[in-house]
């Protein structure tokens, strides 16, 4: 998440936040937060289509992990933060679970699929050797229904 997300969820500025973070930055190892670098700042306004205009920031903001959202709360005074970063862990355990679903969902379809694609070129085998067999002239079978006098 990044600083100035965090800063509206916690209702304080993103300066503050961030003066707290640097004044405590043995804190925020890089596996909790790092700092964002210009092109990294770029492709991530042109993807979100934000505006350059809208006031701008001065600094990168700093993107925070699911260990450095939990280590704001020890930096940060404000009782919101107690409840934002509860709300915030228990998100990140959906998303966590959410993800491990999806992970089994998609092995399950895979699975699927190669079996379904191993039966139909099975199917398809079998049918091109009956086709086979039709063309060569083997196992005619003898025409039934009504006859006129001319076949025979």
């Amino acid at each position: 998440m990044l600083d100035y997300d965090l800063a509206e969820l916690y209702e304080t500025e993103t300066k503050y936040l961030k003066r707290s973070v640097r004044a405590n930055i043995k804190r925020f190892p890089s596996e909790f937060m790092f700092e964002l670098t210009k092109n990294e700042l770029e492709t991530l306004r042109c993807n979100f289509s934000t505006s350059k205009t809208r006031g701008g920031t001065r600094y990168l903001p700093f993107a925070f992990t699911e260990q450095g959202v939990a280590m704001l709360s020890s930096v940060l005074n404000p009782d919101k933060t107690i409840d934002v970063n509860i709300a915030i862990m228990r998100a990140f355990v959906e998303l966590r679970q959410f993800t491990l679903g999806y992970a089994e969902l998609n092995q399950k379809l895979e699975n699927f699929m190669l079996d379904t694609n191993m039966q139909f070129n099975d199917i398809y085998i079998a049918l091109t050797e009956l086709a086979a067999k039709n063309k060569t002239g083997q196992e005619q079978r003898k025409q039934i229904g009504y006859k006129t006098g001319r076949e025979s």
